[in-house]
């Protein structure tokens, strides 16, 4: 398949067009930054539609573009992780759309904040939406993905979890301080984590890509989440360091404001639909995926 993917340039962009290439496709990048040595289409997805060049021939879509959510929440902060999401989604849906030959399918990120803080509440797909800025974000960031579907095209967002890799994302943030062992809980620690090991993501996510079956909203995520008590105590003995400093909840509202809440959040999530149609996860126990991920090179 003939594949473009929007936002490529980043952590979670880079594994996919590796996986997409090991696969047999052809991918191309879409958005501000190239990527590798990918064919690349410039497009600001804050100001226009992507160029029609950029979508010609392509079988399939992988839209990853959006304002990082890891920064304090100012009233600017949250406007521009709202309007990279909703109004990109949206110039892009309408690109689709336009297309004489239309790809088959949309694969459009979202996140598992679609649920808000739910405490043991288990969380398939079919949960409801929770309230406040991050899920009513990912309610307009999928519906955006979903005008896709007047065209005729198959759109799946996926709700992406705590993506584990040693290049980017929250491990990254959180190894210098666990291998300085100065590393603990997060506020109480029984807030749930539903992680995912990056190569499983990037496999996942070539895997809705191709399979028609797919219908809907896909849980990104391992199907064992664990605790923060427990991800931290993981975490320490994988890089041999105690893990005994725990941070308090006050510390952390007053460090990072509303953003905050992406930490102390309890989500509980489990990826029915991948499993119900025959997804394998490489990675289902995190002691293995973080001592795959920290091993030497």
């Amino acid at each position: 398949m003939h594949v473009a993917v929007t936002g490529a340039s980043g952590f979670l962009g880079g594994y996919i067009l590796r996986a997409l290439a090991q696969a047999g496709h052809s991918p191309r990048v879409l958005g501000r930054r190239a990527a590798g040595a990918y064919p690349f289409f410039h497009w600001d997805p804050s100001s226009s539609l992507p160029p029609e060049s950029a979508l010609a021939g392509v079988d399939g879509v992988i839209h990853l573009s959006g304002e990082p959510v890891a920064q304090r929440w100012t009233r600017e902060a949250r406007r521009r992780i709202l309007e990279s999401r909703r109004d990109g989604t949206r110039r892009l849906a309408e690109a689709l759309s336009r297309q004489a030959v239309r790809p088959r399918t949309l694969v459009s990120a979202s996140a598992i904040g679609f649920y808000g803080s739910r405490g043991d509440e288990p969380l398939t797909e079919a949960a409801a939406a929770g309230t406040g800025f991050l899920p009513e974000t990912c309610i307009e960031w999928e519906a955006r993905a979903r005008d896709a579907e007047a065209a005729g095209i198959r759109v799946a967002p996926l709700r992406i979890g705590i993506v584990l890799g040693k290049e980017g994302g929250a491990l990254a943030k959180m190894l210098p301080p666990f291998r300085a062992g100065v590393g603990g809980t997060l506020g109480s620690g029984s807030q749930w984590m539903s992680w995912i090991h990056v190569r499983d993501l990037a496999r996942l996510a070539e895997f809705v890509l191709v399979n028609d079956t797919v219908q809907g909203a896909v849980n990104a995520v391992s199907p064992a989440p664990v605790t923060n008590r427990e991800f931290s105590k993981i975490l320490g003995q994988t890089v041999h360091r105690p893990a005994f400093l725990p941070v308090p909840a006050f510390a952390l509202k007053l460090l990072f404001g509303e953003m905050a809440e992406v930490v102390l959040g309890s989500q509980r999530v489990l990826p029915q639909a991948a499993m119900q149609a025959g997804f394998r996860f490489e990675f289902t126990d995190l002691r293995t995926a973080l001592t795959d991920l920290l091993r030497p090179a």
